[in-house]
């Protein structure tokens, strides 16, 4: 699919949607007890501190003339008494909402991570890895210091405010209403900025979300980057990507930074303006120095709650972006999961039916149609054809990693749409073409798929397959630490692993998809011994390019033109001489 490319940015949701607020709140009121001891702390620790200018107001005009230098020496105290209490207080209201932001990570990162382990393998085949992880990861740390702080620093900035102006009209209420003369220019900006801010920190998430794609896939690619001398190239392609980025950041950051330019400049005129009001317009009889002094106190902590909410407001209005894209992975629907009412599937035999199945991964596109086919319990199907026939796509129908566009798959008689999925895969043994080999000893990747399983058990498996011997070469054996995809390993060894991991599973039903492709024919013939043995009793199917491994199977499925072209044995198939007797004739021929 298009969008399945690392340099096509995703869309941009407008006007901005209430409900990714709504949703962000049910985080929140996970955390509202030490929120709720953060803000009473902030609100006490506030109020203290407006009384400072008070305390200024009356040491000159009062205290001062006086020449009371006790007095003087107490309100001094008390001055610092307020400084301190203020700090300890907003220090303790720190630590509380550092923990709160982590909690609030904590719960969105873990409810993504169990979304995406429960969506199916078209949401993977859609999107690059680099847009999933940039989402878990980068954009959760964004939105996490406005989902606790902000919204506690937002309240209490309000009555901030509210106390400042209660403070500032009780000194004097002509100058008040100077200072307040400064706001409907502040809110005509907010407006003006608003909407272009918001599509600005969009366009940033795009640009971010597109560079982390490439840059995980040419992490992933190096070994093919290297081999066909693509660096340059690639550097390229970096190059713009990082380019994109930062213009798209430099566009964001000049909305971003006009917010609190235009509260600066407000706050100087308006500092400048109670200064020509106070001394030249209302004079000394109504405005005295200590009074001026507290106005201007007044103004400059008047404007520095707006300017605090307007970096609130900064701070919202670049979280918005990533909320979206956090809330777009969570509401992606878990198209393959059990429906309402699904059973348990009981231990089964292994019989395998389609009944009359289409499939499509987009629609319109069929790549089965009306296909009809019956296994019996302890078959071995083979399935081959040329590529892109749709081999893969029926064994992961029957695994049931995607849903049928029509007609219905039924093991033992059940209808697997009906049961449940762990009950059906539980009892599955599926080696995909990619043989993924997690980080770990080789005893726990093997372990993987039943991890109740005793070290013989995990031993025994592994001969079965002719893994044990390379792995006690191994100077550390079975505990060898691997890395991610198993790179110290070589692509055979890798698969043996794999094998080994699914047949300690011990599955009623094997699907082994080109599961001997990388290992050499040596090792094959062996594996072929102990398989065949495994085999026995178990509902198997085999994907193999190579022919010459699955001659031995009960049924051999030719697998072309949407459906099943031609079936039989190997030996009926050769009496045919149709499509698999020229493919395997083909293939002699080239040995």
């Amino acid at each position: 699919m298009a969008r399945n490319k690392f340099d096509i940015d995703e869309d941009l949701e407008s006007p901005f949607d209430i409900r990714h607020f709504r949703r962000a709140m049910v985080y929140i009121r996970k955390q509202k007890t030490p929120m709720l001891v953060a803000f009473l702390l902030s609100a006490l620790s506030a109020g203290i501190g407006l009384s400072a200018p008070l305390i200024v107001q009356h040491v000159i005009d009062v205290t001062i003339p006086a020449k009371d230098k006790p007095a003087l020496l107490f309100w001094s105290a008390m001055t610092l008494a307020t400084i301190v209490v203020s700090v300890i207080l907003a220090t303790i209201r720190s630590r509380i909402m550092t923990r709160v932001g982590q909690d609030i990570i904590f719960e969105i990162r873990s409810d993504l991570f169990k979304h995406l382990q429960q969506l199916p393998f078209q949401y993977y085949d859609d999107r690059p890895q680099g847009k999933i992880l940039i989402r878990v990861v980068n954009y959760v740390n964004a939105v996490s210091d406005v989902l606790s702080n902000g919204i506690i620093n937002f309240i209490l900035e309000i009555l901030n405010l509210v106390f400042i102006a209660i403070f500032m009209f009780a000194v004097d209420a002509k100058l008040s209403l100077v200072i307040l003369a400064g706001l409907p220019i502040f809110l005509l900006v907010m407006f003006l900025l608003k909407t272009r801010q918001r599509r600005a920190w969009q366009m940033v998430s795009n640009k971010s979300s597109n560079m982390n794609a490439y840059l995980q896939e040419s992490i992933s690619g190096i070994r093919v980057t290297q081999i066909f001398t693509r660096e340059e190239r690639n550097e390229g392609i970096f190059t713009r990507l990082a380019v994109n980025y930062r213009k798209a950041w430099m566009r964001a950051m000049y909305f971003t930074h006009l917010v609190p330019f235009s509260v600066d400049n407000l706050a100087t005129l308006v500092l400048t303006a109670i200064f020509f009001v106070g001394l030249l317009v209302m004079g000394p009889a109504e405005a005295t120095f200590g009074v001026i002094l507290a106005m201007s106190a007044y103004a400059s902590r008047f404007w520095q709650p707006i300017l605090n909410l307007s970096n609130i407001y900064n701070s919202f209005i670049n979280s918005v972006a990533y909320l979206e894209r956090i809330f777009e992975t969570l509401d992606e629907p878990v198209t393959v999961s059990d429906v309402k009412d699904a059973r348990e599937l009981p231990p089964i035999k292994g019989s395998v039916t389609f009944d009359n199945v289409t499939f499509a991964y987009d629609p319109g596109l069929n790549i089965l149609e009306n296909l009809n086919f019956h296994v019996k319990a302890g078959e071995s199907i083979a399935l081959v054809g040329p590529t892109g026939a749709g081999k893969t796509t029926v064994v992961n129908l029957i695994s049931r990693f995607y849903n049928v566009t029509d007609g219905a798959i039924l093991v033992d008689g059940h209808d697997i749409a009906e049961v449940k999925l762990k009950s059906l895969r539980s009892q599955m043994g599926i080696m995909l073409q990619d043989s993924f080999i997690f980080s770990g000893t080789i005893l726990d990747n093997i372990r993987y798929g039943k991890l109740d399983a005793t070290e013989e058990e995990v031993i025994a498996a592994a001969k079965a397959v002719c893994a044990d011997d390379f792995i006690r070469e191994f100077e550390q054996g079975y505990l060898t630490e691997v890395n991610e995809r198993g790179s110290k390993l070589s692509q055979g060894q890798r698969q043996l692993i794999s094998f080994a991991r699914t047949l300690l599973a011990d599955p009623r039903i094997l699907i082994l998809d080109e599961a001997t492709s990388s290992i050499d024919a040596r090792t094959e013939r062996l594996l072929q011994k102990g398989l065949n043995e495994l085999l026995k009793g178990r509902t198997s199917f085999i994907i193999a390019h190579r022919l010459s491994t699955v001659k031995n199977c009960d049924r051999i499925l030719y697998v072309s033109d949407k459906g099943i072209a031609e079936s039989g044995s190997h030996d009926e198939l050769m009496a045919q001489r149709g499509r698999y007797y020229k493919l395997y004739t083909a293939q002699k021929m080239e040995a």
